[in-house]
């Protein structure tokens, strides 16, 4: 069982009280993170909390960033056995640094277009009782971007893909962006296009007041599920810190621990 502190994320996140108390079927979760505090932390939690959601519940992982030994070794910290959820058929771990990708200047469209008939593909070929349960996600976009030559656009369009198989399929898509490794200035369109469209907008940002030994960020959830749409209401904010331990993740509210 988890510590009761991490239900400060989950009950952001609307896992408690929802139909399914472990995912968030059906929708699109944007993590922003910055140089200073990494969201990792966030897409690790999503990891767990996706392939123990349900017994037929599936992960779809687009990794950009680092090599699955990476991701084998943290969660293997956190209790979770991503080698044997590989073997089992649970954990697609799609290698992107492996990927041939084209650098003639501009993706043709086959690419991209090859890339989510993979991620349709596997999902068409699951148990039945699977295709419900699935997560897909991207570490991160903005390796995404590069690997798509800059093409903003591009990045777009297949979001928009896979977006669609979250009304199909009642999937989850959860994307990871570095929010400040832009220019100072106006927020770029992908950024833009990505904060409108996710159902959910976790912030990942250093404390405010500087660095703590104890207090190794905070976190900001914007979940924009909790409005009615008969009511107009606002969008629910949840603002608490984090600090990362061992074998797992502490989250409170500013001024509720005493070190």
């Amino acid at each position: 069982m988890e510590p009761q502190a991490s239900n400060l994320l989950d009950e952001a996140l609307g896992f408690h009280g929802h139909a399914n108390p472990g995912r968030p079927g059906g929708r699109f979760v944007l993590i922003e993170d910055c140089l200073d505090t990494s969201g990792a932390v966030v897409l690790h939690h999503l990891i767990k909390r996706s392939l123990v959601s349900h017994p037929y519940s599936v992960v779809i992982f687009l990794a950009f960033n680092h090599p699955f030994a990476h991701y084998d070794r943290i969660l293997r910290k956190l209790g979770c056995n991503l080698a044997a959820q590989r073997d089992n058929s649970r954990f697609f771990f799609i290698d992107m640094l492996m990927c041939q990708c084209p650098d003639d200047g501009k993706i043709p469209q086959f690419w991209l277009t090859g890339l989510f008939e993979k991620i349709e593909g596997l999902i068409s070929s699951l148990h039945p009782d699977s295709k419900n349960f699935v997560t897909i996600m991207i570490d991160d976009v903005s390796l995404f971007e590069v690997a798509a030559n800059g093409s903003s656009n591009d990045v777009l369009d297949f979001m928009h893909y896979c977006l669609t198989l979250t009304s199909e399929f009642d999937s989850t898509f959860v994307a990871l962006d570095h929010k400040d490794i832009y220019l100072d200035g106006e927020k770029p369109i992908l950024i833009l296009e990505m904060e409108y469209l996710a159902d959910i907008l976790i912030k990942v940002e250093p404390l405010a007041t500087g660095l703590a030994k104890d207090v190794h960020g905070q976190l900001t959830v914007m979940n924009k599920e909790t409005q009615n749409p008969q009511i107009s209401s606002p969008i629910k904010i949840r603002n608490f810190h984090f600090r990362i331990k061992e074998n797992s993740i502490e989250y409170f509210y500013p001024g509720t621990k005493a070190w």
